[in-house]
Parts: structure tokens; C-alpha cells; sequence
């Protein structure tokens, strides 16, 4: 099961400390991590094995979105800033669409993640 990771700037501490306190979900054997350039740099500082794509504003979005058009992606756990203004909003508004035509569970709170994430346990 592949399953992104994505958090906006003033969402990436809070994207730090949901990935560790579920490292033991995230780390088990069938799980792979994709993300964005930056928010996989910082798994990876963390012990994390991730593919990264570039980072958002570079289009790491479309990347990560192309990935579930092809099923490659099976969950995207998007921690978004609502309050800030993003030069890529068409692109995170597109990997959104993406995840709805293509039926694929999108959390954009560290709730809704941890609801997916207790499914799959």
C-alpha cells in the first residue's frame, strides 16, 4: 500500500509528530511512503524510508497526483494550511479532484489521518 504524505509549511512539525507516534504503522512491511520534496526530507531525517518527488511549488502535487490517476497511491495524508496562501493552490486543488474521481481516502487533518490509519491497522 503506497501512501503520501504532504504538509504544507506551518503544517510540517505537526506532520513530524503524527508520523513518529505512528512509526509502527507507517514502518510495517507492505507500507510504502511517497511525499513531497521537503516533507520527505524531513521523514527521512527521521528514519523514514520515502520516495521523494519534488516539493510542492515545483510540482510535487501533480506528481503525487498522477500517482493516484494511476493507482499507483493508494492514501494521501495531506496536512493543509487553510490560513495560508499557497502559489501551487491549483495544483493542491487538483490532487483533491484526483483523490475524489479516483475513490482514494484524502486526510487534511491529523484527525481524519489518524482515522484512515486506524483502518488500515
Amino acid at each position: 500500500m503506497e501512501i503520501a504524505i504532504i504538509a504544507h509549511d506551518g503544517k510540517k512539525d505537526e506532520m513530524l509528530a503524527f508520523i513518529q507516534k505512528n512509526r509502527a504503522i507507517l514502518s510495517r512491511e507492505g507500507i510504502e511512503l511517497i511525499a513531497t520534496g521537503t516533507t520527505g526530507g524531513i521523514a527521512q531525517k527521521e528514519g523514514f524510508e520515502v520516495l521523494r518527488m519534488l516539493s510542492g511549488p515545483l510540482g510535487g502535487d501533480a506528481q503525487i497526483a498522477a500517482r493516484v490517476a494511476e493507482g499507483k497511491t493508494n492514501m494521501v495524508l495531506f496536512f493543509k494550511d487553510p490560513l495560508g496562501k499557497h502559489a501551487h493552490e491549483p495544483d493542491i486543488n487538483m490532487l483533491l479532484r484526483v483523490c475524489d474521481v479516483h475513490n482514494v481516502p484524502l486526510a487534511t487533518n491529523e484527525a481524519s489521518a489518524q482515522l484512515l490509519l486506524h483502518a488500515i491497522e
